[in-house]
């Protein structure tokens, strides 16, 4: 008789904080009931200055976890503290995935995996474009930059208030990469073929000023990291001024799934009844 049910348990986690907010415990645990699989994902809410012991009880085993996801204000430490982070992670020098392995902690970042997923799945042939617009040069502009440049965008336009800041990220990420201005908006929109926000502008429906997005190719695509609200404002206009639009949504759901498959064995699929769950789930929350 085939069993698909595992006859091991592991263990995941999500630590941040504050951490209350998160949903990877929906998202894995949809894929656990469906895959058939024992084994628990839950949040732990770790203090900035209790994150070294976290890691250190994880790398002993003690904690009784196989892995788990790191996420805000934690990603860069996670990174700094692990044995084994990989070429993704120590080019973005942060990690959002940890793993046990051989008693040595493995650390990647699956932002970017997750970002190109979203558009791949939404926007097919997004990356057949010379050049992108990044507004934004905070940490999660990293993940996104490395893998818009990874999947052969040649010119990619990163904007931020303070220039500085942008400039380190054309520093880290190479030739491809050019620091702006937010003032170089316009110039640098005429032509291209994607436009990213990885800003907070527009989070839970805050105003944005009116952007033109006619000199943009007619077939370009647009997206936000933001998804809540799903239809941020700089989507809203762009889709109202006739360009494509992918909302973060999916970014959340496709970073996962490198992690579970490294805790749990089994490579979950992003459906449209898991995106519904959670668009279920910001509903009930809002």
């Amino acid at each position: 008789m085939d069993d698909s049910r595992e006859t091991f348990v592991n263990h995941a986690f999500v630590a941040g904080y504050p951490i209350r907010h998160s949903r990877s415990p929906v998202i894995h645990g949809y894929w656990l009931k469906n895959l058939n699989l024992q084994g628990s994902y839950r949040t732990i809410e770790v203090t900035p200055d209790k994150f070294s012991d976290f890691i250190s009880d994880l790398k002993s085993g003690t904690s009784g976890f196989k892995g788990g996801n790191i996420t805000i204000p934690h990603k860069e430490a996670a990174f700094a503290l692990a044995d084994r982070p990989d070429d993704i992670a120590s080019e973005i020098g942060a990690a959002n995935t940890l793993w046990l392995e051989d008693g040595l902690v493995h650390a990647t970042n699956t932002d970017g995996i997750g970002f190109t997923a979203n558009l791949d799945a939404l926007a097919p042939g997004w990356h057949r474009v010379e050049t992108a617009v990044i507004l934004g040069a905070g940490g999660a502009s990293r993940a996104v930059i490395q893998s818009v440049r990874d999947r052969g965008v040649k010119t990619i336009h990163v904007l931020n208030r303070t220039v500085s800041r942008a400039r380190e990220l054309a520093d880290r990420f190479g030739p491809a990469v050019h620091a702006q201005s937010l003032e170089a908006l316009r110039e640098v929109m005429s032509g291209a073929g994607l436009l990213i926000n990885t800003t907070s502008l527009g989070m839970d429906g805050g105003e944005v000023p009116d952007l033109d997005f006619s000199s943009m190719r007619t077939d370009a695509v647009v997206t936000d990291i933001v998804y809540v609200p799903l239809k941020t404002p700089i989507l809203r206009q762009a889709e109202a001024q006739g360009l494509r639009i992918v909302d973060g949504l999916g970014m959340l759901l496709h970073q996962a799934v490198p992690g579970f498959e490294k805790w749990f064995g089994r490579r979950p699929v992003v459906d449209a009844a898991l995106r519904q769950l959670i668009i279920d789930d910001m509903a009930a929350h809002a």
